[in-house]
């Protein structure tokens, strides 16, 4: 049985270490140690254990989240009952967001996938923030928008590419290409049967395609799994 979360009070640290600690998160880069004081003021720690549940689809959104440590999938319920995952975030990343747009309940479900950090600000105090710092509502503005594009491209793969490009594209997204120089970059810990149910297969069909990539060069499983930006050539070809 998963361990029941236990809450921890956040405490802003002195010195450089507020700096580095918010500024990992694109939404806080450009502010200043003033601003950045503000957030740690309303954020709140808690420490999750791996599966348990950070907050459930129909319940009432009133926290914004943001990941500390660890790794968190976003996941919906299907028709049929079968569990879909729509996104697997990580350190920097943050979710929930939904809630300062209005939304009244969570639409999908968050859960942590590895012993895990998040850091929870109050839907109202998150609002006022953004209010009150221009830049931090410029960069989730932004945030946003790059999200809906991502979902519109999630929908297109789904709909017209193939298993093998839809694997592929995956693989990039998860190792987090475009963001970083490095030509190979590590996957954080991941399932065959995690990959099948993101893109909508079965895990012999990933399990068969994952063969080939390393078989290409494209994946590395040394010191875990490692995705090379040649990969890319796969989602390009037609």
């Amino acid at each position: 049985m998963p361990l029941v979360p236990t809450p921890h009070a956040f405490v802003l640290e002195s010195g450089p270490v507020q700096t580095h600690l918010f500024r990992k998160y694109a939404l806080f880069a450009e502010l200043d140690d003033r601003e950045l004081a503000s957030i740690a003021a309303v954020a709140k720690s808690r420490r999750y254990a791996k599966d348990d549940v950070v907050f459930h689809a129909d319940e009432s959104g009133d926290v914004f989240c943001l990941i500390k440590e660890g790794q968190v999938k976003i996941t919906m319920i299907s028709p049929e009952g079968k569990e879909i995952i729509l996104s697997m975030l990580g350190p920097g990343d943050f979710f929930g967001e939904g809630c300062l747009a209005g939304q009244p309940v969570r639409m999908g479900s968050a859960t942590a996938i590895t012993p895990s950090v998040i850091l929870r600000i109050n839907k109202e105090a998150m609002v006022k923030l953004l209010h009150k710092q221009h830049a931090m509502s410029d960069r989730f503005l932004t945030h946003m928008l790059a999200r809906n594009i991502r979902i519109e491209e999630d929908l297109i793969d789904q709909l017209f590419n193939s298993s093998e490009k839809r694997l592929a594209r995956t693989l990039l997204l998860l190792a987090r290409y475009g963001k970083h120089d490095a030509p190979v970059r590590a996957v954080p810990p991941i399932s065959q049967e995690t990959l099948a149910e993101m893109i909508g297969t079965t895990r012999s069909r990933v399990n068969f395609f994952m063969k080939k990539f390393q078989r290409l060069g494209f994946i590395d499983y040394k010191h875990g799994l490692k995705v090379n930006n040649a990969l890319l050539t796969v989602v390009l070809h037609d």
